[in-house]
């Protein structure tokens, strides 16, 4: 196919040759994707800019602004270069930190801008009881600094229910969304928690939910029926947890997707404590979902395209003239080809490359290569 884009959005798809008889206008320029596969671009709905990248350094990750910024900003990056044109970052408010991590956090989506939207959650540890006034006090500046998104971790609170009812009272002040990390262990309290947010607009997103896959089957079945009546969007982690939970485990997507709950994965933790060999690769997400879990790859990577960008409240990206050109183009001829061996990339945000990656492998002369005619990527032989 032929694909032209312009002022941010695809403005033709055609076939073959047919969108080229005119030459490349003046502003534009033409790029060669013989060989890749064209698709909606990944979005990353669950990540952690402000702890990103400190598993290597000597004791607790740094809350020094700078070092934030700089790791969120390296980890927005890396992640941009594997795709992903959008980004939603849990950030910590309050503690040690304050609003300082975030006000970093902030910096960096303003560094990136026209690269890759990002955008931030405010978690506040405490909400309830005294320690959790500043808690709330904290959540409420950090809206007005520029959080879009609230959110938090409800288990860690001596009064999770209290905690949630204190995240939707700011949320409902500011119309925001909300994003709340939890382990899904409890059903009874994640059956009040679908009751409390049934409906709520603009949305309640749910993660990582690793516990949910070890409850007994009818349990897990009447949860996963009551996150779909409240319209919950449950985010999981397939390549492992975060810092934002006690627990390692990914939620039963299979099972969840079947009762209509919209289910996106993320990738959590980009090599910090809680995995320090995270890789924050949204197509890693989908081919686990697709080679564990049992998704088709469609499916699979649906989870981290479509149903990640409609959790962050983004428009919806086709390959089709008049959506957003938020696109990536992987080396392939088949999405079950790419998620397995998807080395080159190429990121397109807002109509313009933001990002390439090139890999070539290369082999030595080979009888049994040149006899069966196999496929070579090589740039000439080895000696």
């Amino acid at each position: 196919m032929d694909v032209r884009l312009g002022g941010g959005r695809i403005e033709a798809v055609g076939t073959a040759g047919s969108l080229a008889a005119g030459g490349t206008r003046a502003c534009g320029a033409r790029v060669d994707l013989s060989g890749y596969l064209l698709l909606p671009a990944p979005a990353e709905p669950h990540a952690h800019g402000d702890t990103a990248l400190s598993a290597d350094g000597d004791g607790p990750a740094s809350h020094d602004p700078q070092d934030v910024q700089r790791r969120a900003t390296e980890a927005a990056l890396l992640q941009l270069g594997h795709g992903a044109t959008a980004l939603r970052a849990h950030v910590r408010v309050g503690d040690v930190q304050g609003l300082g991590a975030l006000a970093a956090v902030l910096q960096a989506r303003r560094s990136l801008r026209g690269l890759t939207e990002l955008t931030a959650v405010a978690m506040p540890r405490v909400l309830t009881g005294v320690a959790g006034a500043d808690g709330l006090a904290m959540l409420r500046d950090a809206v007005k600094m520029g959080a879009s998104v609230v959110g938090g971790c409800p288990d860690l609170d001596p009064d999770p229910t209290g905690y949630v009812e204190a995240v939707l009272e700011v949320a409902s002040e500011h119309g925001c969304p909300v994003d709340l990390h939890t382990d899904a262990a409890d059903p009874a309290r994640l059956a009040r928690l679908a009751a409390m947010v049934g409906g709520l607009r603009p949305g309640v997103t749910l993660g990582p939910c690793g516990d949910l896959g070890h409850l007994p089957a009818e349990a897990a079945a009447r949860v996963a029926d009551q996150l779909a009546a409240a319209g919950v969007t449950v985010v999981c982690l397939p390549q492992g947890g975060c810092g934002g939970t006690d627990r390692r485990g990914t939620a039963p997507v299979r099972l969840l997707r079947a009762a209509g709950v919209r289910v996106a994965a993320g990738s959590g933790a980009l090599r910090d404590v809680s995995n320090p060999v995270g890789r924050g690769d949204p197509l890693e997400a989908a081919y686990l979902l697709a080679s564990r879990y049992g998704l088709r790859p469609e499916d699979a990577y649906d989870a981290v395209s479509t149903s990640a960008r409609t959790a962050l409240g983004l428009p919806e990206v086709r390959v089709e003239a008049g959506f957003p050109a938020e696109l990536l183009a992987v080396r392939g001829d088949r999405l079950a080809g790419a998620l397995s061996l998807a080395y080159s990339r190429i990121v397109i945000h807002r109509g313009r490359v933001v990002a390439r990656t090139s890999a070539v492998r290369e082999y030595c002369n080979s009888a049994a290569a040149a006899e069966l005619g196999l496929p070579r990527q090589g740039r000439g032989a080895l000696s």
